[in-house]
């Protein structure tokens, strides 16, 4: 079996439903590992973020059933703009987003995960960013995804990080 890994990140600089348990025991398990190596690097741990993780996840339920993968939305939005409605940016306050995302035609284990974007260094870069306070995390496994994914099983994972100043 032919094991495919992907990932992208993305940040952008602005101005100023329940999950599964299941996918939240993932994600907690991404938050670890990813709270483990900032530690690691002397970074303070990132918060979970209700927003965030909701913006997260109707990205990576957007890209199973579309069949894309990327960060701007099939209509060529940037992916800010579908985090600003869940994470927004109080008036005058300076507000800031990143992203990665990852699939696998696998289960992928958290630590592997963040270990192939420290394996990366844009990845790494946005992992290990300290102007982060929040993250949302999003890990969704579909057993048949079009487009991309070839038709076939798919984990897809979006971690996008934020900070309001």
């Amino acid at each position: 079996m032919t094991k495919t890994v992907a990932f992208v990140l993305a940040l952008a600089l602005a101005p100023a439903a329940a999950a599964a348990p299941r996918a939240a025991r993932a994600d907690l398990r991404l938050l670890e590992s990813i709270n483990l190596v900032r530690a690691g690097n002397g970074l303070p741990p990132l918060h979970l973020s209700s927003g965030l993780s909701r913006a997260a996840a109707l990205h990576d339920a957007q890209m199973s059933r579309a069949g894309y993968f990327g960060h701007n939305s099939p209509d060529g939005a940037p992916f800010w703009s579908r985090i600003m409605p869940r994470y927004r940016p109080a008036s005058g306050q300076r507000w800031v987003v990143g992203e990665n995302i990852a699939w696998n035609s696998e289960a992928i284990s958290a630590a592997e995960t963040v270990a192939l974007w420290m394996g990366s260094p844009e990845h790494r870069a946005n992992l290990l960013d300290p102007r982060w306070h929040d993250v949302g995390i999003a890990v969704v496994r579909v057993e048949s995804a079009p487009g991309v994914f070839g038709a076939g099983p798919a984990t897809i994972i979006t971690v996008d990080f934020g900070t309001r100043s």
